[in-house]
Parts: C-alpha cells; sequence; structure tokens
C-alpha cells in the first residue's frame, strides 16, 4: 500500500495510526501542503483527489490489475477496519460501535474542517482583517467541549471503554492540531488523560508528525 501524506496534516496523521495499529507495512509518498501553493492541488495528485485533498491511500490490486484509490481518511479507517478486522478498533457491542463512530464524526466532521488548510488559506486571502486564531479557537473549542461531556460517561482507558477504537485514532491528530494552533486544552481533563494513554502506544508514536521523514 501506498499512503499519500503530509506531516503536519492530521487527516493523514489518523491513517499512519491507523495502519500501525493494524500492523500493515506502507510506503509513504509525500505531499507538501502549502509549497508552492500546495503539491496536493497539481494535476497529478488531482487524477487521484479530485478534492485536492491528503490522504490517499493506494492498495495494490491482484492478477496486474491498477491499484485502488482510497480517499477520506474516515472511509480509509473503515475499509481498514473491515479488511483488517484485528486488532478490532470498533467494539462488538452496537451502542458502544456507534458511540465511537459519534465521537468520530464529531472531530471528522464537527472539528477538523474549521483549521482545514483549505479554510485557513481561504480566511487569510479573502477575511485577511479577522483574527483568524481567534476564530479557529472559537470552533475547536466549541466541539471539544462537547466531545468532553459525551466522554465523560464513556471513557475508561480510552474514549469508549478500556479498548483503543477509531474515536482515539481521531482524537490524537485533533488535540495535536489544537495544540499547533494555540488552542487552550485545560478545560479538557477527560481527553487529556486519553491522550496521554494513546501516547504510550508504539503505534501512536511511530505515526506522530515529529517521527515523519518530511518533517521539516
Amino acid at each position: 500500500m501506498k499512503l499519500y501524506t503530509h506531516w503536519r496534516s492530521s487527516s493523514a496523521y489518523r491513517v499512519r495510526i491507523g495502519l500501525a495499529l493494524k500492523g500493515l507495512p506502507y510506503e509513504s509518498s509525500f505531499v507538501h501542503m502549502t509549497r508552492g501553493g500546495g503539491e496536493q492541488h497539481r494535476p497529478e495528485f488531482l487524477s487521484k483527489n479530485p478534492r485536492g485533498q491528503i490522504p490517499v491511500l493506494e492498495i495494490p490490486q491482484d492478477n496486474g490489475a491498477p491499484p485502488v484509490e482510497l480517499i477520506q481518511s474516515l472511509a480509509i479507517l473503515e475499509y481498514l477496519e473491515e479488511a483488517y478486522p484485528t486488532p478490532a478498533l470498533l467494539p462488538k457491542a452496537p451502542f458502544a460501535r456507534a458511540r465511537v463512530r459519534e465521537y468520530a464524526q464529531l472531530i471528522c466532521s464537527g472539528l477538523q474542517p474549521f483549521h482545514n488548510t483549505g479554510t485557513t488559506s481561504y480566511l487569510k486571502a479573502y477575511a485577511p482583517e479577522l483574527d483568524q486564531a481567534r476564530w479557529t479557537a472559537h470552533f475547536v473549542a466549541a466541539g471539544l467541549t462537547a466531545l468532553e461531556a459525551r466522554a465523560r460517561d464513556s471513557a475508561g482507558r480510552f474514549l469508549v471503554g478500556d479498548d483503543v477504537s477509531l474515536a482515539d485514532v481521531l482524537l490524537v491528530p485533533q488535540l495535536y492540531a489544537s495544540r499547533r494552533f494555540g488552542v487552550p486544552l485545560d478545560a479538557y481533563p477527560t481527553l487529556l488523560r486519553v491522550d496521554a494513554e494513546c501516547a504510550q502506544l508504539a503505534a501512536f508514536a511511530a505515526a506522530h508528525p515529529d517521527r515523519q521523514a518530511d518533517r521539516e
């Protein structure tokens, strides 16, 4: 498999964690998100993802067929869960399984888009008078507050019980990005505790942005 990635992308960070947790080897193809206006906007990359976003997972096929390309981090992680079910990143119990997906969607849809490179670049270009840091912090804090409130009842060692799940795979990159944007995190003790638990796992450590070959 080949992962089109950038060290700073929280979406690519999620997929790196998922691949590491599953013990799946892959080749990294680095796509710089800001150099020259963003390499993800070049025609050769747009042929893989017309949306011009990272990550893309390229999956080889049998019998000489061309590889299949998957886009959208959550769809990629769901594919990995179904194709490589051990270790499981979704609980067996239906309600717990739904809770994991709830948290994953909250982060993927309700948090990350507010600090996505496309969003921040647009604001910088078309609303230069806006206090972008304050704007980003407002929306990220709202999402983290909701996640903290929900997680208080479901968390064990991790966000949903005592087993690592897709919810944790998304949480860790989100908190990394929140710190990068200067969002205060003291109001989220449950999230910070789970983040610290995840940091002890080798898969999370291997996927960390600071350990990527393209880290600047």
